[in-house]
């Protein structure tokens, strides 16, 4: 007897009921939404309290407005490359400090552990691989017992990329290979690695608190760089690698340029739409279709537009500038990493897991020290790549590397974007948004002639306005929920 169809035409009967009886079982909510009622539910949701990157999005566009408004040379195809090179640095970092953040901790010494990273780059760049000549006997072997101090409490985490970093940036310094920029790139992110699983073993395991701990070696760190460079010393790092110079500096060709943005759409497009399919197929609720195509819509628009701006030459002399920057690619990927990783891994669930509830998530057999030490190594590897890029935008490393307004701008970044200061809620692209508002605000208040004192003091009323933000909505939204 031939099975009879189903409502759908896809399944037979036999397979509709056997799909309905294990969504039965498991409680899986299948109820479909049209548009209407998706939008309306999403607003119901602002009204509850989850606001989500709402309000720094909305910031955003007010402040393109305004500084539009008010000087002629802020929407310039120049200063809106400028605004992606100077701001990256800030951005990469910010998004280290959003896995730290999620677990309801703080990471103070992200600002001057990339600073050693820097440090540490170019030195190497500087005395072409030679170490031990560049920082003295007594400092090259105290380094050398940190990194191997680092590896073992990376295997004693069992934290095995922390512990492999550490390998990495012991093997390269004391072998001390020639001159390199991949090299002392790479060197740079095993030495964050390092710093970062003796931060989270001084946390997870001894169980001090993360604000002491990461205050004692922000001031640590910053007397490392000191030593390493030396009072009012500068180690220069474009005149020596020209790749090093690129990296902030340097853009991609026309071609590549829309090979880059013919990537960037094809891959949400098919991620986005993939996804939504597969979810449709399976029974399982969804956003509705037409959501899902104006999304991927928006962003081939932007993507396109973007693009096209990037490829006019911006150069105001006879120097042709023109392609979109390497730090845009440079930050776009280490995001669909980090989106990837914290949706789409156990391991980023465990990190949501711990940061809303960390007695629950270790009754539930989650090793809650393991991951709360993981995301130091993660915050310091990022803060490493962050160094990469804003030293090789200022073209060299001093003392202050790290120091002055990066931590706290990065902090600001995270939080302004909608990253929850008390754990458990908040989103890789929270740091790009915020970091994006924090670059806007210091480059329209530097265009419009106003000195650091009100740039500060601006900037500080934008991040106690968010962090006010946050915390009103989290406590409309435990009102909404009781």
């Amino acid at each position: 007897m031939t099975e009879k169809p189903s409502a759908t035409g896809t399944h037979s009967a036999p397979e509709e009921a056997k799909r309905a009886g294990a969504i039965s079982d498991f409680g899986i909510d299948t109820t479909s939404k049209t548009t209407n009622e998706a939008i309306s539910d999403y607003f119901a949701k602002v009204r509850g309290g989850e606001l989500g990157s709402l309000p720094a999005l909305a910031g955003l566009v007010v402040l393109v407005i305004y500084f539009a408004t008010q000087s002629e040379f802020f929407l310039s195809l120049n200063n809106i490359a400028n605004l992606f090179q100077q701001g990256a640095g800030t951005v990469i970092i910010a998004m280290g400090l959003v896995f730290v953040l999620l677990i309801g901790e703080i990471d103070l010494a992200a600002g001057t552990a990339s600073g050693v990273c820097a440090a540490i780059m170019a030195l190497h760049v500087v005395r072409n691989g030679n170490l031990l000549g560049g920082m003295g006997t007594t400092v090259f072997y105290v380094f050398c017992a940190l990194l191997v101090v680092a590896l073992g409490l990376g295997l004693l985490m069992r934290i095995w990329a922390g512990a492999a970093l550490a390998l990495v940036a012991l093997l390269i310094t004391l072998i001390g290979v020639p001159a390199n920029a991949w090299l002392e790139m790479l060197l740079a992110i095993a030495v964050g690695g390092s710093i970062g699983c003796i931060t989270g073993f001084l946390v997870a395991k001894i169980g001090m608190p993360s604000f002491v701990v990461t205050l004692a070696l922000f001031i640590t760190w910053q007397g490392v760089i000191l030593k390493l460079i030396g009072q009012g010393g500068t180690l220069p790092i474009s005149s020596e690698s020209p790749t090093l110079n690129a990296v902030a500096n340097g853009n991609l060709s026309i071609s590549g340029s829309w090979i880059f943005c013919a990537i960037v759409v094809a891959g949400y497009a098919g991620v986005t739409l993939g996804q939504h399919f597969k979810r449709l197929n399976g029974g399982l609720v969804t956003q509705p279709t037409p959501i899902a195509l104006a999304k991927v819509a928006a962003i081939a628009v932007l993507a396109i537009v973007g693009t096209y701006i990037f490829t006019i030459n911006r150069s105001q002399s006879s120097i042709v500038i023109e392609g979109v920057p390497y730090v845009v690619p440079i930050v776009l990927g280490i995001m669909v990493i980090g989106l990837y990783v914290l949706n789409r891994t156990r391991y980023g669930r465990h990190i949501y897991a711990v940061g809303g509830n960390a007695e629950a998530a270790r009754r539930a057999g989650i090793n809650v020290s393991k991951i709360r030490a993981s995301v130091f190594v993660v915050s310091s590897a990022l803060a490493a790549i962050g160094a990469i890029v804003y030293s090789s935008k200022v073209g060299s490393v001093d003392p202050q590397a790290g120091a002055l307004n990066t931590l706290l701008f990065a902090v600001g970044a995270a939080v302004i974007g909608g990253t929850s200061l008390f754990g458990g809620r908040g989103r890789i692209t929270d740091a790009v948004i915020g970091g994006t508002v924090i670059a806007i605000v210091q480059n329209g208040l530097g265009l419009l002639n106003y000195g650091a004192a009100e740039i500060n003091i601006i900037t500080g009323i934008v991040l106690l306005v968010a962090a006010t933000v946050d915390a009103l909505s989290r406590r409309r939204a435990a009102a909404a929920q009781s």
